[in-house]
């Protein structure tokens, strides 16, 4: 058996993630496997280095920073989050990243990102170098018209939530046999055609094929999410998923909003977590 943590983006309804894993983390409890995109990733590498509490202090404890989500980036730098903030400023200053935790721990970590040349899905392994992960990261969470693409291993990456946001397929190809799959949206939940669809190309000339991948992500999605809901069903996948967003969109600054939905993830989590146990061992 190989066990595994599957975790979606969702911007600041990642909170809801941070409550899951840290919850995981009081309890010790640490997967074979973890991958995810965006928000996910973040929440993730601070999971991997065993930082209690870390996702908490960075997501909720920063959001009225001036530089967090700030119009004045983008008009500036034409980047909506303060992504060397987030980055760059808080892992290696203000609140420290553990790389030497991080590197030494036993999961294999698998990030999702977008080629921005192809459109398609590319994944990153945990590298040798951990300070490497940042820009990896950083990569999975760069949004289309709201950051810069970053450039790595040869590559221009963008948000992993583009190309694969759901990367469950990936995960049971690594060989997981036992997907606990954290997602950001309520149960039952689809994505509609996004309605920048038609104007995406004017804005991302220079790489057409994230326009082209925009365009049809709703159906993508909307297949993932159906074959989640059958692995659900089948008794095949534990699927953590928010009972109330509480009017939370991808970018919220409402510290008592996150702390809300943050907590939910706990206790979500906690309710279920002999369940979780006897998942993880029949």
């Amino acid at each position: 058996m190989k066990s595994g943590l599957v975790l979606e983006g969702g911007g600041m309804r990642g909170v809801y993630t941070g409550g899951v894993l840290e919850k995981l983390l009081e309890e010790g409890i640490f997967v074979d496997y973890v991958i995810g995109v965006s928000a996910g990733a973040c929440h993730a590498s601070s999971y991997i280095s065993r930082q209690n509490g870390r996702n908490r202090e960075v997501t909720i404890g920063y959001v009225n920073h001036p530089e967090y989500i700030s119009v004045k980036n983008f008009l500036v730098k034409r980047e909506l989050f303060g992504m060397d903030l987030i980055f760059d400023e808080i892992p290696n200053s203000l609140v420290p990243f553990d790389y030497d935790r991080f590197n030494d721990a036993t999961e294999e970590f698998v990030v999702g990102a977008t080629d921005c040349l192809t459109g398609g899905a590319v994944y990153f392994e945990k590298p040798n170098r951990p300070e490497d992960m940042l820009a990896i990261v950083r990569a999975s969470s760069s949004l289309p018209l709201m950051s810069h693409p970053v450039e790595f291993d040869g590559k221009y990456l963008m948000d992993g939530s583009i190309a694969d946001p759901l990367p469950i397929r990936k995960a049971l190809s690594d060989g997981v046999t036992k997907p606990i799959i954290v997602l950001t949206r309520e149960k039952g939940y689809r994505k509609k055609r996004s309605r920048f669809a038609r104007i995406l190309p004017a804005f991302v000339k220079q790489y057409p094929t994230i326009a082209k991948t925009m365009e049809n992500r709703h159906l993508y999605y909307n297949d993932t999410m159906e074959f989640i809901e059958q692995l659900e069903n089948q008794g095949l996948a534990m699927v953590i998923r928010p009972i109330d967003l509480y009017k939370i969109k991808g970018i919220e600054r409402d510290p008592m909003k996150l702390e809300t939905l943050y907590n939910q993830g706990y206790r979500d989590v906690t309710a279920r977590f002999d369940e979780l146990l006897d998942f993880l061992q029949k």
